[in-house]
């Protein structure tokens, strides 16, 4: 990776291509475990890492996927220690499990080495909506990971969760909304079921297999998920994201602050100064050029200022803080409320965005549409 400057206080993001199965919905990048030589795979990855010169401390660390917790014990942990060993104050440290492939002895040996937050990919409390989706694990192992988890040391827990799930009601993901309170973690995401282009779940509905749930039952979903969250004492800090106080996601608001990122592995992105690059999709062919001293970068893109504006007004506005003017003056020379007067001004009259003496955001109406409405806020 070319950057000629030290970055300070960077975030990390470790992708992990492997998978036990493939979920219908996953659109990420990720093949069998079994069909592939892991140790040679983590050690490209430690290599890559070791040719990131550009680092010289790291502020969050998330390791997700596919699967990491369908590594081998000794494979997740070797990562894990070389990262623990290399960068030292680390904030937040993250990785994401499958609730089926949980091992209480892996996570206390994490823990151990950083380890300080775990995000489980519970998806649904309903035994059918997992089978449709093509999740292996059952509701029993959510309940097990989660206590694992916090048996292990781990007081900063998240679980994820899936609605609008074709076949699920408003009675149904009220009842996974309250199942997932019940278990007292500190942290939820709530995302409507997307169809991603060459996954299998937007195949068989291209060709009829089901019906999508129709807009208007998706947005009473999202609105029952403020309303009970809220209610449970949870702060709706992004548009998907609802934490206790004091367990936002550290990492993820570095994305939603356009902060710089750096990703190793197959697939990952990064993102750093005015260039972001993607890592070869392909792990033959990323380990290949790892092991023989070539390029990952799959694609570069040069950002101009007017793209890195850009993304630094649509990201802000995903969280409850909003854009603060006087730091977006600052960071790129330019006053918000002139670049985008007309988009601010017409969502203001309509009760879409409230602008406060520093500070622009969406308001609680306009969640549910955010994105029709974060298109107005790229500079052209």
């Amino acid at each position: 990776m070319d950057i000629d400057n030290i970055i300070e206080n960077i975030g990390l993001y470790v992708h992990i291509p492997f998978c036990r199965s493939k979920c219908r919905y996953c659109g990420f990048y990720s093949r069998p475990v079994e069909d592939y030589d892991v140790e040679r795979l983590i050690a490209a990855v430690i290599t890559e890492l070791d040719n990131c010169n550009c680092i010289g401390s790291i502020q969050t660390v998330y390791i997700g996927g596919g699967s990491p917790s369908c590594l081998p014990e000794k494979s997740l942990l070797r990562l894990i220690e070389y990262i623990y060993n290399r960068w030292k104050n680390i904030e937040e440290f993250t990785i994401e499990c499958n609730p089926g492939q949980v091992n209480i002895e892996v996570l206390r040996k994490a823990r151990k080495l950083g380890v300080s937050r775990i995000s489980i990919g519970a998806q649904s409390f309903d035994h059918a909506e997992l089978e449709f989706l093509g999740r292996t694990h059952n509701v029993g192992d959510i309940t097990n990971a989660v206590t694992q988890a916090k048996n292990a040391g781990f007081d900063n827990i998240s679980i994820d969760l899936i609605f609008a799930i074709p076949g699920s009601t408003i009675l149904s993901w009220r009842q996974n909304l309250m199942r997932a309170i019940k278990l007292g973690v500190p942290h939820i995401s709530a995302y409507s079921l997307s169809y991603e282009d060459g996954t299998i779940l937007k195949q068989q509905r291209d060709a009829g297999l089901f019906a999508p749930v129709d807009e208007e039952t998706d947005r009473a979903m999202y609105e029952l998920t403020e309303e009970l969250l809220e209610q449970a004492g949870f702060e709706h800090y992004e548009i998907s994201n609802f934490a206790r106080p004091s367990f936002r996601c550290k990492h993820n608001m570095r994305y939603w602050q356009n902060k710089p990122y750096i990703g190793v592995g197959p697939a990952a992105a990064s993102c750093t100064g005015n260039q972001r690059t993607k890592n070869i999709a392909d792990i033959d062919k990323y380990i290949q050029a790892v092991e023989t001293n070539g390029t990952t970068a799959q694609e570069t893109i040069n950002l101009s200022a007017a793209d890195i504006a850009s993304e630094t007004a649509v990201l802000n506005l995903r969280t409850a803080d909003g854009i603060n003017i006087e730091d977006y003056r600052q960071r790129h020379n330019l006053d918000i409320c002139n670049v985008f007067a007309g988009p601010i001004e017409r969502h203001c009259s309509l009760g879409l965005i409230a602008r406060e003496k520093n500070n622009i955001r969406l308001t609680k109406n306009a969640l549910p549409i955010a994105d029709s409405i974060l298109c107005d806020f790229i500079i052209d």
